[in-house]
């Protein structure tokens, strides 16, 4: 038995996206349109993104992940190193970000490398991070196979109480990526699938600005 999802439709009709009045900067574009977004409200985490990357088996995967913050360098995340997606990075750090939000029916796609921060970055935001998540990136081998949850429910339990008055040591393995553009496109929905699809393309210095048909 198939599931028919031939009648999940809607027209989109919140907002529209002209090549002429858009911002010259692409930063200063995902900036406007990000703020709107959260004004706009109804999404819960306005900066979760699909990150994908082309994976040692040769497949692309794709994955959400929490963006942390953003300035003329790039976007910046936070992960193991030693996981799929930091491997996948390391032997290929040619990226794409993918933002959707549908409380405007928006979305913006980065292209970009990727690319591990410094360590005092990864530092910084380590230690700004509440104490159980700084214990679970200590308690994860993420992306490793594992039997169950109780060697890590156990784990985590004797840690807490080992760190229960200390500072936490940022694991050697876990830290920041940041991910330089080199190519955006803004996606707004229109009706009748018109959609507009405005891009930036990185050439020498310059963001070289066109629309592409939907």
């Amino acid at each position: 038995m198939r599931d028919n999802l031939h009648d999940h439709r809607r027209a989109y009709e919140k907002g529209e996206l002209n090549k002429d009045t858009v911002d010259p900067n692409p930063l200063q574009q995902f900036r406007t349109w990000f703020y709107e977004v959260e004004d706009a409200g109804g999404l819960d985490e306005a900066n979760a993104m699909t990150l994908s990357t082309l994976g040692e088996d040769g497949y692309p995967k794709g994955r959400v992940v929490l963006l942390k913050k953003y300035d003329e360098s790039g976007f910046y995340f936070y992960t193991n190193y030693s996981s799929e997606k930091g491997k996948s990075i390391e032997k290929n750090p040619s990226v794409c970000l993918s933002f959707f939000w549908s409380n405007l029916e928006r979305q913006v796609l980065i292209k970009g490398k990727a690319e591990k921060t410094s360590e005092a970055d990864s530092e910084n935001y380590f230690a700004s991070r509440p104490k159980g998540s700084q214990l679970g990136a200590i308690v994860s081998n993420q992306s490793e196979v594992i039997k169950g949850r109780d060697s890590m429910e156990s784990l985590l339990k004797q840690l807490e109480k080992e760190y229960e008055n200390k500072e936490i040591p940022r694991p050697a393995d876990w830290g920041g990526y940041i991910v330089k553009p080199v190519e955006f496109e803004f996606w707004q929905g229109r009706p009748n699938r018109l959609h507009d699809r405005i891009r930036y393309k990185l050439d020498g210095l310059d963001w070289i600005i066109d629309r592409l048909a939907p």
